[in-house]
């Protein structure tokens, strides 16, 4: 599976429920987003597991790494929806950077 259906079906799962966003209360919206997390997340680990290692190719799309990045973006609403303390936390920056460069055969001693 490439990576446009991925972004293909995350476009569709936002705007499928972009809707909702404006009929609901602020946690209404937030619990929506937690939902939406992990149909993204579920369709990430989907899109792995048929990933084919293709040869010919310098990227491969780093699947974990988006799985970490809406892992902690999860995380982050739920922190805000039940929170465990008063004082604000440093949140872990995104790494945002998806795509891996494949080691080629010919650097290989």
């Amino acid at each position: 599976m490439s990576v446009f259906p991925i972004r293909f079906l995350m476009l569709t799962v936002i705007a499928f429920h972009s809707d909702s966003f404006a009929a609901g209360g602020h946690e209404q919206q937030l619990s929506l987003l937690i939902r939406q997390l992990d149909t993204l997340d579920t369709l990430v680990q989907q899109a792995s597991r048929y990933e084919a290692p293709e040869s010919n190719t310098h990227y491969r799309f780093d699947y974990p790494r988006l799985s970490q990045d809406i892992q902690r973006i999860r995380h982050g609403v739920q922190g805000y929806l039940s929170p465990s303390r008063a004082q604000p936390r440093d949140p872990a920056e995104l790494v945002g950077d998806y795509r891996l460069d494949t080691p080629s055969a010919e650097s290989s001693p």
